[in-house]
């Protein structure tokens, strides 16, 4: 593949995609404990938990209106992205939308013990928890 301009080659446009799932694994649960706390604190609610990588890595909401809003802005692609989220479990999964690149990646999984359990073992609030997980992310991913 030819790079015209200041172009960085695909392998590095998508290198934050490998980081942040490397990232997930190492973390995966501290990340359940984190998103529990926030569905305790938030509630039932439309709002996905999400990474952004700009300018520093950290945690946003993402709104199901956003989300539906991006899908219609791409022809409908992301219809299976909705299902997963309309379908979430908080209990037995985590679910978390990593956003960089102008492109998203779902992040999906179950963790044992469950997310309410992680939450319990940590025994940290999620203030604590978000600043801990943001520290590692800048740490860990190059973005």
């Amino acid at each position: 593949m030819i790079q015209l301009g200041n172009n960085p080659p695909q392998e590095e446009k998508n290198s934050w995609r490998r980081q942040l799932a490397e990232f997930v694994k190492a973390n995966q649960h501290e990340l359940a404990a984190l998103a529990w706390g926030l569905f305790l604190e938030k509630g039932e609610s439309d709002d996905t938990l999400g990474i952004d990588l700009k300018p520093e890595p950290h945690f946003v909401y993402c709104p199901r209106e956003a989300i539906e809003t991006l899908n219609r802005n791409v022809e409908n692609n992301l219809r299976e992205v909705l299902g997963i989220v309309d379908n979430h479990n908080p209990e037995k999964e985590v679910l978390i939308i990593g956003i960089g690149n102008d492109q998203i990646k779902l992040i999906q999984f179950e963790v044992e013990p469950t997310p309410p359990e992680c939450f319990e073992q940590v025994a940290t609030d999620v203030d604590t928890l978000i600043k801990r997980l943001e520290q590692r992310m800048s740490e860990q991913i190059k973005y």
